[in-house]
């Protein structure tokens, strides 16, 4: 693992990464404070709206995105979309003083529309730059710097908002792009991509082809749905952990998420250290299953600091699936198709965290908090099969015939 803080490419694109969660989180707590005072509190849709324009976009550009950024050059994709971003922030700004405050939706909308770019060339950087052998400890370093803003970003967030309130968090953020642009700009230089000849339509259908050919693929596919379902369904009750079932106030979800944060960010440190030993199905079943255990123990606990451990236990849990599953995405994927697979892989995953959020509040009112909790921990017990099904060895998939059943 040492190899890699001596891998020139991989800390650019770390500290990059780092930079752009920095500024997100900014954004998202600064609209989030501002369109509270605009109004007053009483507009339950304007604030739900930004989660909406947040996600829309995975759905919509999501695979366009990843077919797009698999025909450019990933250093020259990541590069522009940040200066994208830095110039549509300052018409925001521009537009924000005449009084429209509205304009703030767009940050948030171009924001994510540049990420369905920017992420499938950062990974294809990763993937081209860093050994195979290293690759596992990669993602669990990525993982767990986006978990230790999982913790400090609605800190730091709240923090520059309070104290220097919208413009200064708008002008924040033209600062991080700009450096981000900067950073990204001593990235190896992109080889020269050979014409293929393909239009975007036929590189589209090429990748669901990939996929949905390959029986691991489809696998990993379900697993993650699974894990997204069953994350979807307990996510918005977790208030009721706190206020029905411990009976606390509901400001003790503070210390639930917190704890949440920990555990995603120490799991992503244990796995970063013990990659090279782990066998990758063993580690997606255990974790899996250990899960669903700390999801009903969570569930079943009258004591907070149960509650937390449990809570502390799982998070380390799914760490290790997102990290068996993201190391899939790349390492085992050929370079030219990694943004078709991870734009069809990704909505799969949000969609089924929406079904899941709209399913939880209708099971909770027809049966318990108790039965929705257990139901998402049998979601988890489900996949256990898919994933056992999966082939981390042997030959990647391939786009014809000898794609892997």
């Amino acid at each position: 693992m040492t190899n890699l803080f001596r891998n020139k490419a991989f800390l650019i694109v770390t500290g990059s990464d780092l930079l752009q969660n920095l500024a997100i989180w900014i954004r998202n707590m600064a609209i989030l404070y501002f369109i509270m005072e605009q109004t007053k509190g009483e507009d339950p849709i304007a604030i739900s709206l930004i989660t909406v324009i947040e996600y829309l976009p995975i759905f919509v550009f999501s695979f366009i995105g990843g077919a797009l950024a698999d025909r450019w050059k990933p250093k020259r994709t990541m590069i522009y979309g940040d200066i994208l971003s830095f110039l549509s922030i300052i018409v925001i700004i521009l537009v924000l003083n005449s009084g429209y405050w509205k304009v703030l939706y767009v940050a948030t909308f171009v924001s994510s529309i540049v990420s369905q770019f920017a992420q499938p060339s950062s990974v294809k950087i990763v993937r081209r730059n860093v050994e195979e052998e290293n690759v596992q400890a990669a993602v669990a370093i990525t993982q767990s710097s986006q978990s230790l803003f999982l913790i400090l970003g609605p800190i730091l967030g709240t923090f520059i908002y309070t104290t220097f309130g919208i413009d200064m968090s708008l002008y924040s953020l033209l600062v991080l792009f700009l450096f981000s642009s900067i950073l990204l700009s001593f990235l190896p230089k992109d080889p020269d991509r050979e014409a293929s000849g393909s239009t975007l339509i036929s590189d589209i259908k090429e990748g669901w082809r990939y996929v949905t050919g390959s029986s691991s693929l489809r696998l990993l596919g379900l697993v993650f749905g699974f894990v997204g379902l069953s994350s979807g369904l307990i996510q918005p009750l977790e208030i009721f952990i706190i206020t029905e079932r411990l009976g606390l106030e509901q400001t003790h979800l503070q210390f639930l998420s917190g704890v949440s944060g920990a555990g995603l960010l120490v799991g992503g440190g244990i796995a970063a250290t013990i990659s090279g030993k782990l066998n990758q199905n063993v580690t997606l079943v255990v974790s899996l299953i250990c899960l669903g255990l700390a999801t009903v123990g969570e569930a079943l606990s009258g004591w907070l600091w149960l509650t937390l451990l449990f809570s502390f236990l799982g998070s380390i849990s799914l760490a290790f699936t997102n990290l068996v599953i993201s190391t899939f995405l790349v390492s085992r994927i050929d370079e030219h198709l990694i943004g078709r697979v991870n734009g069809l892989i990704t909505p799969l995953f949000m969609g089924a965290i929406l079904i899941g959020s709209t399913l939880s509040g209708v099971l909770m009112n027809n049966t318990s908090l108790l039965t929705v909790y257990v139901l998402s921990a049998f979601v988890l017990f489900i996949s256990v099969y898919p994933g056992l099904r999966i082939q981390f060895q042997g030959p990647r998939p391939q786009v014809s015939g000898g794609i892997d059943k």
